[in-house]
């Protein structure tokens, strides 16, 4: 949904020397794009998987002079903005998920197709790993991620047969833990929706890298760093993800105060207002051309006021 990105954001950065902060690089596509649209433009770029960081940094190299690339999480990006000296940025951007390298990379554990050790983290100096989780949790937190995180009907069954599978020799592969999946799930099921292990390779992703926790603390961050008039833009990729930025940005959208004054106060204003009506979908034409494309949702918000203490 690059074209439909560039068009929201750059209301925002059609301002004299205006910054945009992109809190999962990845590729740096985005990056690239946003960089050759706004010749002023200043990129601060957050990633955690330092090959993300090495690859942009090539790419983005005719922009050399106009980029800041961090290895960090994006929750750290209250600390990545003081450090750059930009506390206040004009737009943020946050591509979610996991980049098409990480999972075409089978040395990387993230996809259940290819015979791989189970790893899945993003930044690979990490301690926690896929293999870790589903040899050392318990039935019952493993039954508690699979169901939360990968929303799996059938969490208890595929958590009674890991931890059984474990028992007898330890899970290390990504091709062992999609059997045993698969065989924890009815057949009747399995005819159907794609490879079953999907849910549960989603849910262990989820955990090793802290996604959702990282999310719902970089957004609010990001928010509260924007300068009026300034536009954050959400790409999710499966509905925890977009819910969460849905009801982050409805809080900031709504009236607050007690209920049934005449007259709002200044401090109950609301400081955002929403740019898009729900989730955007992409189009036909972008999902043959790319159909990792087709569980993309964008949401999208804009500043309005500044809090009545910084008036």
């Amino acid at each position: 949904m690059l074209d439909r990105v560039l068009q929201i954001l750059a209301p925002a950065l059609d301002r004299p020397d205006p910054v945009l902060v992109d809190a999962n690089l990845g590729l740096g596509g985005h990056a690239e794009a946003l960089l050759a649209a706004h010749p002023s433009l200043h990129l601060i770029g957050i990633d955690r998987d330092p090959t993300a960081i090495e690859r942009s940094a090539a790419r983005l190299a005719p922009y050399s002079a106009r980029i800041t690339l961090v290895k960090a999480v994006s929750d750290e990006l209250p600390a990545v903005l003081a450090r750059a000296g930009r506390p206040r940025v004009d737009a943020a951007l946050f591509d979610l998920g996991v980049s098409s390298p990480q999972l075409d990379e089978a040395e990387r554990g993230f996809a259940y197709s290819y015979e791989a050790p189970l790893d899945m983290r993003m930044d690979p100096g990490q301690e926690l790993t896929a293999e870790r989780v589903v040899n050392t949790y318990s039935e019952r937190d493993l039954t508690r991620i699979l169901r939360h995180y990968g929303e799996e009907r059938f969490a208890p069954r595929v958590a009674s047969l890991i931890t059984k599978e474990r028992a007898r020799e330890p899970i290390t592969s990504t091709r062992r833990l999609a059997e045993i999946v698969r065989a924890a799930i009815p057949a009747a099921t399995r005819r159907t929706g794609g490879n079953p292990a999907k849910r549960t390779f989603q849910a262990l992703r989820i955990e090793v890298n802290g996604e959702l926790a990282a999310l719902e603390r970089a957004l609010p961050a990001a928010l509260d760093a924007l300068t009026l008039g300034g536009r954050v833009v959400v790409l999710a990729y499966h509905s925890l993800e977009d819910r969460l930025t849905k009801r982050v940005l409805a809080a900031r959208v709504t009236e607050g105060g007690p209920p049934g004054l005449p007259v709002p106060r200044p401090e109950d204003l609301p400081r955002f207002r929403l740019v898009t009506r729900g989730a955007e979908l992409p189009g036909e034409e972008e999902v043959a051309r790319n159909p990792r494309a087709a569980s993309a949702r964008l949401r999208a918000a804009e500043r309005i006021r500044e809090p009545v203490d910084e008036d």
